[in-house]
Parts: structure tokens; sequence; C-alpha cells
């Protein structure tokens, strides 16, 4: 097995960690513990999904730079998100919200992109619409998460 073969197994197993833990943490209780724990899992599996693109995109260059530039946006992505609820910043919560979702919409992206001829159903969708209906959908989404935390939550409260 080469290494570009190992690193791409590699990569879909951290790209399934991700898709898990992101639906888990989408609907764990928002404190301390099991969100947490998850969040931590899920950018730990993002950031070997990052390196993994950035290596397999250089290997194949010719057919892959874009993958580089995407894996470099959807990872900046998680990590506002994980930095913003670590380091606390001015407004972290909405870049904790927008930076995670953001990156889950990536990832999902991604899927879809990549797998989206072989799942049925999906296969009819003109794939150039496979770029764009995770965000289309998700965006809202991230702004009606935004506003409900929030609106209910001051950000002190909200995973101490």
């Amino acid at each position: 097995m080469g290494v570009v073969t190992v690193l791409l197994v590699i990569h879909i197993i951290a790209g399934s960690v991700c898709l898990l833990t992101g639906s888990i943490a989408s609907i764990a209780k928002k404190k301390k513990g099991n969100h947490t724990t998850i969040g931590e899992v899920y950018h730990g599996g993002y950031l070997v999904i990052f390196i993994t693109s950035l290596v397999m995109a250089i290997v194949n260059w010719s057919e892959s730079a874009y993958l580089f530039y995407i894996a470099i946006f959807s990872y900046s992505l998680v990590l506002l998100g994980y930095l913003a609820r670590k380091l606390r910043w001015r407004n972290w919560l909405k870049m904790h919200i927008g930076g995670m979702l953001g990156s889950y919409i990536g990832i999902i992206t991604a899927t879809l992109v990549v797998n989206g001829s072989k799942i049925p159903l999906v296969n009819e969708i003109p794939s150039l619409l496979l770029w764009f209906i995770p965000t289309i959908i998700g965006t809202p989404l991230i702004t009606i998460v935004s506003r409900r935390y929030s609106s209910r939550t001051k950000p002190k409260e909200f995973i101490q």
C-alpha cells in the first residue's frame, strides 16, 4: 500500500469521525462535559483531515490543487470556532457557533462532492449544485442557532 493510499484511509476515517462527532455535538447539551469532549475529538479529527488533505493535494498537485485551498479554508473555520471558545474572545459564542457549524458545512460539502455520484438520489443532483446545497441550507442554520443562544444565554453562562 502506497503512502497516498494510507493517507487516504486515515483521511476517510478522520472524516467519518468528524461527521459523527459534529452531529452529536450539535444535539448535545451545551455545557462542559459531553459537548466539550466531543468538540475536542471533532477538532482533532479535523486537524487530521487538514494535514492529510494538504499532503495529498501537494502530492497530486495537478489534479488536486484546489483541495489545498479548501483544506486551509475549512480548517480555518474549525480553528476559529475552537479558539474562540478556548480563549474567550470578544463575541466568542457567535464565532464558536459560526466556525464549528461552518466547518461542518465544509465537511458535508466535501463528502457530497467526492461521493455524491455513488449515493442513490444524490447522484441525480448536478455536481455543481452539491458544492452549494450545504451552504445554502447551513448558513441560515448558523444564523438561527447564533440568535437562539445569544438571546437565551449570556456568554459567561454558556459552557463554563
